[in-house]
């Protein structure tokens, strides 16, 4: 199977501007939010699931499930994330492993797999690699109140409930930093895809 590189940090870290540029390397990325977002599509039994234990106040008007509604009902409730991650994180999973698979035969020598809860569930331990990317925490609070509209006060608590940034770093076989200076980050991308070729096979990428 071709190795999977997982991509994680911090909520507002950057992770999707840096999982764009593995991309543009040629590089197969699987996003573990779309895949989220797949799995509890209308008629699928993910959000059967979703609306059997939280009621169908968290569907919108089109009878999709309203995100912003769930984020809202399981932030601060450590007992409904854990039963939302429940019913998501298996079917998350199963998806992403048939994405995997259909990258068997894709010239990248690795794919990158990018998903916020890589080390909070432990996830990480299966990956080939773990990239994380990391960036100040004044940063990612005002990219929060800049993209998100958080105030001061929303956007802290939204960074206190993460696991902090420096316990991903420590795990991470590769960091990238992301705090606002692109070619930076892009050159920091780029060495670490030299690496990761190095490590897992000098097939073109692109």
């Amino acid at each position: 199977m071709k190795p999977v590189v997982g991509l994680t940090g911090g909520i507002a870290s950057g992770k999707t501007t840096v999982s764009k540029m593995f991309a543009e390397m040629g590089i197969p990325v699987i996003d573990a939010d779309d895949l989220a977002r797949e799995v509890v599509e209308p008629g699928t039994p993910g959000l059967e699931a979703i609306v059997e234990e939280f009621g169908e106040d968290i569907l919108d008007q089109e009878g999709r499930l309203d995100r912003k509604k769930v984020g809202e009902l399981v932030f601060g409730d450590e007992e409904a994330r854990e039963t939302l991650n429940a019913i998501l994180h298996p079917r998350i999973g199963a998806a992403g492993a048939k994405y995997i698979q259909g990258y068997r035969d894709h010239p990248a020598p690795y794919v990158i797999y990018e998903g916020a809860l890589l080390v909070e569930t432990g996830a990480h331990n299966a990956f080939s690699a773990l990239i994380v990317v990391s960036a100040d925490e004044s940063v990612q609070r005002l990219r929060l109140i800049a993209r998100d509209g958080y105030t001061l006060s929303e956007a802290n608590a939204r960074i206190d409930s993460q696991l902090p940034l420096s316990r991903k770093v420590e795990v991470a076989d590769y960091v990238v930093t992301n705090n606002g200076n692109l070619d930076s980050t892009r050159d920091q991308v780029a060495q670490v895809h030299e690496r990761l070729v190095a490590r897992f096979g000098a097939k073109e990428s692109a």
